[in-house]
């Protein structure tokens, strides 16, 4: 009884302990210019201000309304303040978001950031310092998921490729960092990429290097295997040549020497040359196995338990597209996975297949109207024949 009650404690207690410091899924109408600055930093394409859309297609109106991209071809410089510093030392850091490629795109950002508190919103731009930049890069071949983190004024980024997704549906991507100095992405609630922050990326140099005091010795033999000195070439092994007339080849009936020149037969391959010589190997007498360089601890390697821990004020985008419609929603930055799996839950999973639904329904009267069209043209054509 008392161990159920110290679990029970336990439990009670990691629930209310979980925070989530910023949350956005622009269910409020237009309330959204107010939490959201578009700065008055402009790029050499011009820039472009978000609208507010469900796109063309959806599974529910008013809950997959998000940012979406407005014109082709330009930038969208956008930050938003959390309510109160995150501070994710010893905890969980779990940012998320859902991302509608609706226009297919074909080269253009999608990825969102996370901001120091005193980022500068009104003069926010793609040299403003920020902490992570995560979520989905398509160009051309390009198409991957970014996970890049700020390490000591350095934007550093992830060694593994994870592919992004391309379709024109909602997908939701998440990244968890852990107080373990471990990560996890995630799209659409599957587990795509796992691993060690100090593995996957290049933080902090090597723990060991070779030591630089020490050569492989001069006399070290490393080649395992030599030419056998004892063999020698064959002395009829060139007696035969590497190409000769096809024996099987005939004059054709309507060769005219004159006028063709003396017939002569192809040439083919002769099945009786034997190539270059070369002597056998055998295995190397002097032979000392493969010399490995001695390592010693790296004097320039300092451990940092502390990689994974970042101060977040603010959340942003800064994303340019050739063909905009990209819409964003469902934003959450929280210390407790859960908190971001209920979210998911009760938007992207309850709507995913009402959205593809309406989709095809969508596509299915696109087809319907575009075979009229063409009977009717037919139809038109036929007349003017008759006439």
């Amino acid at each position: 009884m008392r161990f159920l009650q110290s679990f029970l404690f336990f439990l009670i207690f990691a629930i209310a302990q979980a925070t989530v410091y910023y949350k956005d899924t622009f269910e409020d109408g237009n309330a959204w210019t107010s939490r959201w600055i578009q700065s008055s930093a402009k790029s050499n394409e011009g820039s472009s201000s978000f609208k507010l859309s469900s796109g063309a297609f959806y599974g529910d109106k008013s809950a997959d309304q998000g940012l979406q991209t407005s014109q082709d071809s330009k930038h969208y410089f956008y930050t938003s303040k959390l309510a109160k510093e995150f501070d994710n030392a010893n905890k969980d850091l779990v940012l998320q978001y859902s991302v509608k490629h609706e226009q297919r795109i074909d080269c253009g950002g999608g990825y969102i950031k996370l901001l120091p508190s005193d980022v500068d919103q009104q003069n926010f731009n793609g040299e403003s310092p920020y902490n992570i930049m995560f979520g989905p890069d398509i160009c051309g071949s390009t198409r991957k998921v970014h996970v890049i983190l700020n390490y000591k004024g350095e934007n550093k980024l992830i060694k593994k490729e994870i592919p992004a997704e391309t379709d024109e549906f909602t997908h939701v991507y998440t990244l968890i960092l852990r107080p373990d100095q471990t990560y996890e992405v995630r799209i659409d609630g599957v587990s795509k990429q796992t691993g060690s922050l100090l593995d996957d990326w290049d933080f902090l140099p090597p723990r060991k290097i070779k030591d630089p005091n020490v050569s492989k010795p001069a006399d070290w033999v490393d080649e395992a295997m030599i030419d056998d000195p004892n063999d020698s070439k064959p002395a009829d092994w060139d007696s035969q040549p590497a190409k000769i007339p096809d024996p099987e080849a005939l004059k054709p009936d309507d060769w005219d020497d004159e006028a063709d020149g003396e017939w002569e037969a192809p040439m083919i391959d002769n099945p009786d040359f034997k190539g270059e010589w070369k002597p056998k190997r055998i295995p190397n007498p002097a032979y000392k196995g493969k010399w490995v360089h001695p390592e010693i601890d790296n004097p320039e390697f300092e451990e940092d338990k502390s990689i994974y821990a970042f101060k977040t004020g603010a959340v942003g985008f800064d994303l340019w597209q050739v063909k905009s419609g990209t819409i964003f929603d469902n934003i959450i930055l929280t210390d407790d996975v859960s908190e971001a799996e209920t979210l998911l839950a009760n938007t992207f999973t309850k709507n995913k297949d009402a959205e593809r639904k309406m989709k095809e329904a969508q596509d299915a009267a696109k087809r319907e109207a575009e075979a009229a069209a063409a009977d009717s043209s037919d139809d038109s054509d036929s007349d003017k024949d008759e006439l």
